[in-house]
């Protein structure tokens, strides 16, 4: 059962997750694949997935025929949802500059797409293909030349599905360490790309830790969380399906209300132990309801708000009378739900912001994946001779106090 506790005997270190160090393993099937290629991930696919692969790449063939067993209508709720999440990232479109100055000096910056990226789709103990489009779509919106994914091998013809709808490049059948390694080195049938995202498991997520510099990732993703600040004004069955939602992710997702009303809380309590039997991965939510799960009791909702940007959480629903105040309040949060009425699964699906977000606290200094995740920015200059001579002395006096008189050099030699 959850645990209801007063803000004052509540610690964020008691939810925090240890995780194993898996950091040889990981660092041992990196160097396989980058020395072997193809046959070390095909080897890693039989080894850690039952699968013998003959291929890493879905074919042509495979991808028609998800789409036949997905059906027309599964195939449109997709659509549906890529046209949500395409309008609300089209908005996060950057444009270079360029300006000049009266000495005739021009100055810019360019807005480049990356080449070639990489998205990760969890496979394991449930299907994503929502995971599919919030990752791609953005991806594609900034002009990425080539977009791959890369799955454990069985892979759900829901995720084919998704990866057509949102105009991936190519599906590769691999999973793990491996699959991470194979997109930062290249092999033979995958070519190396620029930027790895997308969430995985802690093989996956330390993979991409080891792999970062060779090259860009987006973030070291932890087990999915939620917090909800609610006042007494609230109906507890929504308040407790919304942390069950989270909690059937992971026995490690976490599920915290932070409420000014002890009857709520205990109520809330009462329907998550109604609600959870019902669900089909309630043996993972009842481990990360006992274990992370909490209900925490403060006398007003201004310390929730304090403690909300404390935990800065991956989710954050507020449930109170005027949700767009306590908005402008909140520093620390991944996403946020305004309302009664919106879910956070409406975030996951739906709604068109994207549903890959800082978890771990680290929404203190992180940003949801967007279209800025898949461009670069180049900057450029262009001086005159005459705006050169103008800036001449300043750069000079700047080089020599640094004690490099070759920088000072470059430019005194071009003096007028």
């Amino acid at each position: 059962m959850i645990k209801i506790v007063e803000a004052k005997d509540f610690s964020r270190e008691e939810i925090s997750i240890k995780t194993p160090d898996v950091s040889k393993t990981v660092s041992e099937i990196i160097d396989n694949v980058r020395l072997n290629g193809d046959k070390a991930v095909i080897d890693y696919e039989a080894k850690f997935d039952g699968v013998k692969l003959s291929s890493l790449e879905v074919s042509e063939g495979e991808i028609q025929d998800a789409l036949k067993k997905v059906g027309n209508d599964y195939v449109s709720m997709l659509e549906r949802a890529a046209k949500n999440i395409r309008e609300f990232h089209s908005k996060q479109v950057r444009n270079g500059f360029a300006f000049s100055r009266q000495n005739g000096a021009i100055l810019g910056q360019r807005v480049i797409p990356l080449e070639r990226v990489g998205l990760y789709v969890p496979g394991g103990t449930a299907s994503y293909p929502s995971s599919v489009l919030m990752n791609a779509i953005p991806a594609k919106i900034a002009g990425c030349d080539e977009i791959f994914i890369a799955t454990p091998p069985e892979i759900k013809n829901e995720i084919i599905a998704a990866a057509h709808v949102a105009g991936v490049n190519k599906i590769f059948k691999m999973g793990g360490a491996q699959a991470v390694a194979a997109l930062a080195y290249g092999t033979e049938s995958v070519k190396k790309v620029d930027k790895i995202v997308g969430p995985g498991n802690i093989y996956v997520a330390e993979a991409k830790r080891q792999v970062f510099g060779r090259v860009a990732i987006d973030m070291i993703a932890g087990p999915s969380e939620i917090l909800i600040v609610a006042d007494e004004n609230n109906n507890p069955a929504y308040l407790a399906a919304d942390m069950l939602a989270q909690s059937e992710h992971d026995k490690l997702a976490s599920a915290i209300l932070l409420t000014n009303s002890r009857e709520l809380a205990e109520r809330v309590s009462s329907e998550i132990e109604a609600q959870i039997v019902k669900l089909i991965r309630h043996d993972i939510a009842r481990v990360s309801v006992d274990n992370q799960g909490r209900i925490i009791l403060v006398d007003e909702l201004e310390e929730a708000v304090k403690i909300a940007n404390e935990i800065a959480p991956e989710h954050l629903e507020i449930c109170t009378a005027n949700p767009f105040l306590m908005l402008t309040k909140i520093r620390n949060a991944g996403s946020v739900f305004l309302g009664s009425y919106t879910p956070e699964a409406l975030g996951d699906y739906y709604a068109g912001p994207n549903h890959t977000l800082p978890t771990m606290g680290t929404a203190r200094f992180s940003s949801p994946l967007s279209v800025d995740d898949f461009i670069k920015k180049s900057q450029y200059i262009f001086y005159t001779p005459e705006a050169l001579n103008e800036a001449s002395f300043d750069i000079e006096n700047f080089a020599n106090s640094e004690g490099l008189t070759g920088h000072a050099n470059s430019v005194v030699i071009r003096r007028g």
